[in-house]
């Protein structure tokens, strides 16, 4: 896995981050107590989606229990470390089956990353685990448990072909264990079982806050109005 040196602004949702400062919560409130000097030492935050300051990134804290999870922003000076989401997934590439998916049977999320990392690789998808998965292949941290959901998320520019879109079915209805795929248009992230289920119109994550649009790939989509 390489890493880098970050720039701030070019940070996506889901990338993970290592920081060199604590990260500060709204209103400057403390952060809670299980987000303490030696958690914030090895686990990474996660760039969310939400309106950027100058000089600033949104992130995500989440501690060891599904429970603890604190909304926060980090100073992009304080960034040390980036790991992406396609950075795991370039892990996985060439590896059948995947080593830590062998190791730990008793985890349902990462065999079924095992089982799809072959067909979104050959699919040529920029993508990646996100979530509990992510968070964990990327920190070592033992945060999954046997009810973990797989998250996805899949960078796709614009509407995806059949063949394209045949694959990312297939992998969202894996029963082992629930797949959430989201996938990301660089306008924003939307679920893809969502806009299976109703194409005309789907809800898209945005930097200013969830929209009902028409097309999730338009930079100027019309947003529908209830």
């Amino acid at each position: 896995m390489h890493n880098r040196r970050a720039d701030a602004w070019a940070v996506r949702p889901h990338d993970l981050l290592w920081v060199d400062a604590a990260p500060v919560v709204h209103g400057d409130q403390a952060l809670p107590s299980w987000a303490d000097a030696a958690w914030q030492q090895v686990a990474p935050v996660v760039v969310r989606r939400a309106a950027r300051s100058a000089g600033g990134v949104p992130v995500g804290l989440r501690g060891s229990e599904r429970h603890q999870r604190c909304a926060a922003h980090v100073a992009e000076s304080a960034i040390v470390r980036v790991v992406t989401p396609e950075q795991l997934a370039a892990c996985c590439a060439g590896m059948d089956p995947l080593p830590w998916a062998v190791r730990r049977p008793d985890l349902p999320a990462l065999v079924v990353l095992g089982m799809v990392a072959p067909a979104l690789n050959a699919a040529g998808l920029q993508w990646g685990p996100t979530g509990g998965v992510g968070f964990a292949l990327a920190s070592g941290l033992p945060v999954l448990r046997a009810q973990s959901d797989l998250d996805l998320v899949v960078h796709l520019d614009q509407p995806p072909s059949a063949e394209t879109r045949r694959v990312l079915t297939a992998v969202a209805a894996q029963a082992i264990c629930r797949v959430d795929l989201q996938i990301d248009t660089g306008f924003g992230g939307f679920a893809l079982r969502e806009w299976l289920a109703t194409p005309q119109q789907v809800l898209l994550k945005t930097d200013r806050g969830p929209r009902l649009v028409t097309d999730p790939w338009a930079a100027g989509t019309a947003e529908i109005v209830q």
